[in-house]
């Protein structure tokens, strides 16, 4: 699914216009991006976690020149689904 249908769906479910949905969404996004970014967590009750993840400084190779490289220590942004999110999807699977 994508942004835009995300902004239909959400358009057809409330009847709001989009143009007014895809303002909240935007905005919602750039406020979670923004958050992470500044190194905070960014917790949802019941549906899930937009985390920072570190990783180690790790050693890695370049296969094609024969060489290591290290990789430096860095973060990353993940999300952590609820448990009832979790639950959910499983009870769906096929």
């Amino acid at each position: 699914m994508t942004k835009a249908e995300i902004v239909t769906e959400i358009a057809n479910k409330t009847g709001i216009e989009k143009v007014a949905v895809q303002a909240v969404v935007e905005s919602f996004m750039e406020t979670v991006k923004d958050t992470m970014v500044s190194g905070e967590n960014v917790y949802l009750r019941g549906f899930g976690s937009f985390i920072i993840k570190e990783r180690a400084e790790k050693t890695g190779r370049n296969i094609s020149k024969n060489t290591t490289i290290i990789i430096p220590a860095h973060n990353i942004p993940a999300f952590k689904p609820a448990k009832t999110f979790v639950n959910e999807v499983k009870g769906n699977v096929k």
